[in-house]
């Protein structure tokens, strides 16, 4: 039996094409790469930006102009080709042995969709304080999640019909993040079977867009994540926020604060 598939599916600005390191592809016949980038602007990215892509045998770059990170990862969904896709940012590096384990695990569970792993920080600590045994994913469990967590399986996710959210991630100008968990949770509505894994699949910076709590900014783009993370509940989404946000007091979060969160202020 022929191993699965599994394509890397890049999304970045032309401007840090440079700073992609490759998955071992030498070594893993059975994997290839498929980079998205975007210009920033409404002309597509130049000839020489794209000479800075990191080329290969099973490499791919596909240019679009534009910003908006979901746009890319639904370009990496339509047009990668392995039974499995990793999405990954610029500054990504790879565990395969994470990766395998997370694989394995979906060989042997074929009705699941999504896995999503952990990440650790450039000093090989944990970068969240992720559960330590396997659970299945919620609405109410999924919000930390990164993209860079996720594997999914591909053909599942199509034929589901789930995209990211394109209103919603780096480069929307008011909720410039939370495209990731909007996307697990689109998954977990139409029923399909999301899972954590305790297993490291990448390693990524510190500092992310997802780390800031501090300004009017921040708040308001978390805040209006769990609107539509509940589509179509009018009480959820409120009870949520003071859930979430009453772990956050102290954390970046002043009680003035927490309150202007609950009521996206």
């Amino acid at each position: 039996m022929s191993k699965p598939t599994l394509t890397f599916g890049y999304s970045t600005l032309a401007s840090r094409l440079s700073n992609i390191v490759l998955p071992d592809l030498a070594n893993n016949p059975n994997w290839d790469v498929l980079i998205t980038v975007q210009s920033g602007d409404k002309k597509p990215p130049t000839v020489d930006q794209l000479l800075q892509s990191p080329k290969g045998e099973r490499v791919t770059t596909k240019a679009f102009p534009g910003k908006g990170v979901a746009k890319l990862r639904n370009q990496v969904l339509s047009l990668s080709t392995g039974d499995y896709v990793i999405f990954a940012d610029d500054d990504i590096v790879f565990h395969p042995e994470g990766i395998a384990k997370a694989i394995d695990f979906m060989e042997s569970n074929p009705d699941v969709a999504l896995v999503l792993g952990q990440a650790i920080d450039d000093s090989g600590s944990l970068r969240k304080n992720y559960p330590s045994s396997p659970e299945r994913l919620s609405k109410l469990n999924s919000a930390r999640a990164a993209t860079y967590e996720m594997i999914v399986r591909r053909d599942m996710v199509n034929q589901a019909g789930i995209t990211f959210d394109e209103n919603f991630g780096a480069g929307v100008k008011k909720t410039y993040l939370g495209d990731e968990y909007i996307f697990i949770c689109d998954l977990i509505s139409a029923g399909l079977r999301c899972e954590y894994l305790p297993v490291v699949l990448a390693t990524h910076p510190t500092v992310s867009s997802g780390s800031g709590w501090g300004t009017k900014k921040d708040r308001v783009a978390r805040a209006l994540i769990f609107d539509r993370a509940f589509k179509g509940n009018r009480t959820l989404p409120y009870l949520v926020r003071i859930a979430f946000g009453l772990k956050k007091i102290g954390k970046g979060l002043t009680f003035t604060a927490f309150f202007k969160f609950v009521f996206k202020r």
